[in-house]
């Protein structure tokens, strides 16, 4: 947990009584705040009528806490008065994490190849879902131990499960590594373990805010490691009966699953011409149970028809893109992908197949330092469509906790409305886009954008004296994501000479941008225009400030008005 930070307070609320003048009356409420400012000794200015009727009154930005209790009880005093508050900070109680390496988590948070995580942690954490992430197994890390649930090793055959037996309540990851080439078939070659479905089940649901590793995209939501995947891979039988018990089907010889999964994730896959009718009746059974069924597109840079379970019906394929949004050189594309999401690249196309060239733009996770069994836990960038699918089935188990009734087919129709535009480049086909969280959270909670074209509007008048510098704000609620690529900033100032003025927009980080420069040939009256601001950088919510500077003697004026259209 963390403290809030402590504002102080610059604004205060005045709600006048029914019967009062200053009620109704703009002019009476500015009169009012200017008696009350002689009798403070304070710089007191009306500001806005709130929605509920209350008068927002600035006491400027220099107040002090005894400033601020002298001009509450000069509005107590007045018998017109009906009740004056504090205007106080809210905070989102979804913040940054703090997490180690958080800042390695680009797919999590940055705008060009990232998913727009953050955003949706305000509303939904993926609370009350288990996430069942059927594949290798599960190594031992303190930055997921909290968040895993009792799972099961479905590997049938004793010596590829390399536990000394077949099937039982054990989903710990023996390794999958091979000794030598040709070991698991012509063309096969030697290797190490990959900890794979370690890796996978961080990006889901690794244990965030404790100051270590990184954040899982669904961090309360817990995690079902479903072993399948051992030496030489895993068969197609083991793997549907893990897709059926995992979603709390029955499998004989099994007990049932204490915790039934919601969402599938396989991070897996095999050539094939079309789906086995193993697989499509598995998971036909899982949604049917209401458990949405991820699946990875496949990593052969080919058509992904002719990979499973990607080519089954009833499930979401999920391409994979890179750090700059285009689709990952290695990715399998085609029309029965859905959607795409990061997968990263851990090196380019052109470098040696096998080497590690470009880490930074790969997907950071959970793993294992062990070469072949287990050793000390660590992190370690990875590549793949497999990368990709966990980030689907952690934004399918936020939108599952956000709303519990939600089916697999309106999970499915919501991250793929929802998508946004590869910014860079897709041949062969890779769904509806990048998935967006908070977008696709928004969209199931109700909680959307307004529309288009919204005009946000501050008409007080700010007073523009010789060589000075004003400003007036204007609080963007109710958005989510970054302010518009044209944003459109509407401004009526009025002002003799207009060239003694250089004007600038300033976002809510501090970010300056000029709209006008001075010019001592312009002796025009007054800026009426509208500016146009690529604001795309920036977040949309917060307070927006027009600055105003005054560079010359002899011509005053003041703000009229001014507008945001998002």
């Amino acid at each position: 947990m963390r403290a809030l930070p402590s504002a102080p307070v610059e604004k205060v609320i005045v709600t006048y009584k029914s019967q009062a003048t200053e009620a109704g009356s703009n002019t009476a409420a500015k009169s009012d705040t200017a008696e009350k400012a002689a009798k403070t000794g304070e710089k007191l200015s009306f500001e806005r009528r709130l929605a509920g009727g209350g008068a927002l009154v600035d006491l400027g930005d220099s107040a002090t806490k005894q400033d601020v209790t002298e001009v509450m009880e000069a509005f107590r005093a007045d018998p017109s008065v009906a009740s004056v508050e504090p205007d106080i900070r809210a905070y989102a109680m979804a913040v940054t994490p703090n997490d180690t390496d958080y800042a390695k988590q680009w797919d999590l948070f940055e705008p060009t190849g990232g998913m727009n995580v953050p955003a949706a942690w305000d509303k939904t954490t993926g609370s009350g879902v288990t996430v069942a992430v059927i594949d290798t197994g599960y190594a031992a890390h303190t930055d997921l131990a909290t968040n895993i649930v009792s799972g099961y090793d479905f590997i049938s055959t004793s010596a590829d499960a390399r536990d000394g037996n077949g099937r039982d309540a054990d989903a710990k990851d023996e390794g999958d590594w091979n000794a030598t080439d040709g070991e698991c078939g012509l063309g096969s070659k030697a290797s190490n373990s990959s900890w794979h479905g370690t890796h996978v089940a961080g990006t889901i649901g690794a244990v965030t805010n404790n100051t270590k590793g990184i954040a899982g995209i669904a961090y309360n939501a817990k995690i079902q490691p479903v072993r399948v995947l051992g030496k030489c891979g895993g068969s197609s039988a083991d793997i549907a009966d893990a897709i059926t018990w995992a979603s709390g089907g029955t499998v004989p010889g099994v007990p049932a699953n204490a915790n039934p999964a919601r969402v599938i994730n396989l991070s897996l896959g095999g050539a094939s011409a079309s789906c086995p009718s193993v697989y499509q009746t598995a998971i036909n059974g899982a949604v049917s149970r209401g458990t949405t069924v991820v699946v990875a597109a496949g990593n052969s840079n080919a058509n992904a028809s002719g990979f499973t379970p990607a080519n089954c019906a009833n499930v979401i394929n999920v391409a994979s893109t890179s750090r700059e949004g285009n689709r990952s050189y290695y990715s399998n594309f085609g029309t029965i992908v859905d959607v795409a999401a990061p997968g990263g690249e851990t090196r380019r196309a052109t470098d040696t197949p096998g080497t590690v060239t470009t880490p930074e733009n790969g997907i950071y996770s959970t793993l294992n330092s062990g070469s072949t069994t287990q050793s000390a836990e660590n992190f370690k960038p990875y590549q793949g469509t497999s990368m990709a699918a966990p980030h689907i089935a952690g934004l399918a188990a936020l939108l599952k906790s956000a709303k519990s009734t939600l089916t697999p087919a309106e999970i499915e129709t919501a991250i793929k409305a929802n998508a946004r535009p590869l910014p860079g480049t897709c041949t062969g086909g890779c769904g509806t886009g990048i998935a967006d969280t908070a977008k696709t959270v928004d969209a199931v909670t109700g909680t959307t954008n307004p529309p288009t074209g919204t005009v946000f509007t501050n008409g007080t008048d700010v007073t523009i004296s010789d060589n000075t510098t004003v400003s007036s704000s204007i609080a963007v609620t109710g958005r989510t994501g970054n302010a518009p690529a044209a944003l459109k900033v509407g401004v009526d100032i009025k002002h003799t000479w207009r060239g003694d003025l250089v004007i600038d927009l300033i976002a809510p980080d501090g970010t300056v941008r000029n709209l006008k420069a001075s010019s001592s040939s312009d002796s025009a009256d007054d800026v009426v225009t509208t500016y146009t601001v690529d604001a795309s950088s920036e977040v949309a919510n917060g307070t927006w400030k027009l600055q105003v500077r005054d560079v010359a003697s002899g011509d005053t004026g003041y703000i009229n008005s001014w507008n945001l259209t998002f």
